[in-house]
């Protein structure tokens, strides 16, 4: 069975590895494109594509669509344009392709709306952090005088973003200068980003929000669906080189078992918590796999190994193994040649 991984995160290296560990029969044969060949999943992939670069997204389809018609896909698992792709299936499926889509795409451009997502959101334990849409320095205003008598500190980050790119918390003490210097990473000065923003106009549509001091978790999880088939939760320290604890709080997988029904997830996941004043809030969900999937795996269940056999198969055929909550785990760095 031929399985393409388009362009995508660094993470589908170690997805790829993982299958080709649990399938020694190799009934599935994993191709990997991407528009650069000095990529690790070009050596771990059974095969490798390249990409071609600049084309609209119109141009792109097309040309996923002509791969999978000429490769013989089987099972196509989209990273770049799976939104656009999660409209598709009806199309590829007529050239014998089946798509394994995180969501629909109503709910996918939801999910990565986070304006829109978070005023949707209503988790029964993890509520969303209070929060105000801007993008004007009036509107800023508006919303730091109605947030900040209730939160002792308040963040900002882009209603759009990956990484957490942009995000930011608001310092009322120090300039930007005197942050950098001082090494805060992902702090702005208040003074210095109101100004800047009064400078600009109007910005891209940003979230002004009440900062959580407290731990993270990551939940990287399987779907059919709608129906949640496996979560890893990971919690990670406040103090770094400790590694992450797998951490299976009860209240943590109900709000993953409600999200995933909410929105039809499916195939692999990841879902974002974090304390704030004791309380357990939702963060965001990532309708694909995280940077940090392998460790999930070594608390027992083969993720990316459940979803694909799981959506070639039906999961009532795949094993899930009991995951090996309280352990301790991270990620080794290693060196290698690229071709």
């Amino acid at each position: 069975m031929r399985v393409w991984f388009n362009r995508t995160f660094s993470s589908v290296s170690a997805a790829i590895s993982l299958i080709r560990q649990a399938d020694p029969a190799g009934r599935f044969y994993l191709i990997y494109s991407n528009p650069s060949p000095h990529v690790a999943a070009a050596r771990t992939a059974h095969a490798f594509y390249t990409e071609p670069r600049g084309l609209e997204m119109d141009a792109y389809l097309d040309w996923c669509l002509a791969c999978c018609r000429d490769q013989q896909i089987d099972i196509f698992i989209p990273g770049k344009g799976a939104t656009a792709l999660a409209a598709q299936h009806e199309r590829f499926a007529a050239h014998g392709t089946r798509i394994l889509s995180a969501a629909p795409a109503e709910q996918l451009e939801l999910i990565h709306d986070k304006a829109r997502f978070y005023a949707a959101s209503h988790v029964a334990g993890a509520p969303v952090a209070p929060f105000l849409p801007f993008e004007t320095a009036d509107q800023f205003d508006a919303a730091y005088a109605a947030l900040r008598p209730q939160h002792r500190q308040l963040c900002i980050k882009p209603s759009h973003s990956v990484f957490g790119l942009g995000f930011a918390i608001l310092d009322e003490q120090r300039s930007s200068a005197a942050l950098l210097l001082a090494g805060a990473a992902y702090h702005i000065g208040y003074d210095d980003f109101r100004r800047g923003l009064a400078e600009l106009g109007s910005c891209r549509p940003m979230l002004l929000m009440a900062y959580l001091d407290g731990e993270e978790y990551s939940v990287d999880c399987v779907g059919e669906h709608g129906r949640l088939v496996c979560a890893v939760a990971r919690r990670k320290p406040a103090t770094a080189g400790q590694g992450q604890l797998i951490d299976m709080r009860a209240d943590i997988l109900g709000a993953c078992a409600q999200l995933a029904s909410t929105h039809g997830l499916n195939g692999v996941f990841n879902i974002q918590f974090r304390l704030g004043d004791g309380v357990l809030h939702l963060l965001e969900i990532n309708p694909r796999m995280s940077g940090g999937i392998a460790m999930a795996c070594v608390a027992g269940p083969n993720l990316p190994w459940i979803a694909l056999s799981g959506f070639a198969d039906g999961y009532g055929r795949v094993h899930v193994p009991a995951v090996r909550d309280g352990i301790r785990v991270a990620e080794l760095a290693s060196a290698t040649e690229l071709a």
